[in-house]
């Protein structure tokens, strides 16, 4: 079973942090939703608050197989601002451990450098940030040990490369007939 961090912060867009838990968690995967916060109530972009499974603070990411950080311009400014968050993501990378952001959070890679040189993809207004990489133009893509998604609209494709990443492509289009995303 993989084990898999979603950081959750104020702003953050409900579908792109919640699709990909639900999916992943079909699949087989262990999710736990980390808050950036200092309290595990997140008040999502649209005024949807979430219950965290746990606090950054109080939570040791070192043993997850990947971390994943759910998208939405004032969510991606929290993570910006938390260095606990951002280390733990350079140190993942770093590891060989899969990071994944959707929407504005790619900006966040690529402030870290983990990028350049890389196709990816982000929310289409954001593409400045991404000067060092190779930027495409599908719903989600995979390059290495990381993997970008552009925006709301791709949080399903998004969490089935997620899940192709963890588990395989069989399992990714077991669980995408599963949800009627593909016959």
């Amino acid at each position: 079973m993989s084990k898999v961090y979603v950081f959750l912060a104020d702003g953050f867009e409900e579908i792109e942090g919640l699709t990909v838990v639900d999916i992943l968690r079909r699949a087989g995967a262990e999710v736990v939703t980390v808050s950036i916060m200092g309290r595990k109530e997140i008040h999502g972009s649209h005024r949807i608050t979430v219950l965290a499974d746990a606090l950054l603070e109080q939570t040791d990411t070192s043993d997850g197989d990947m971390l994943v950080l759910p998208g939405g311009l004032r969510g991606t400014e929290n993570l910006e601002g938390c260095p606990a968050a951002l280390q733990a993501v350079a140190k993942a990378a770093g590891e060989g451990k899969k990071v994944a952001a959707i929407c504005a959070a790619p900006r966040i890679l690529a402030s870290l450098g983990l990028l350049d040189g890389r196709e990816a993809i982000v929310y289409p207004s954001m593409e400045s940030f991404l000067e060092n990489a190779k930027i495409c133009r599908e719903p989600a893509v995979a390059d290495g040990n990381i993997i970008t998604g552009r925006g709301m609209g791709a949080a399903v494709p998004f969490a089935i490369k997620l899940t192709e990443q963890l588990y395989g492509s069989q399992k990714a289009q077991e669980i995408a007939r599963e949800i009627v995303y593909t016959e």
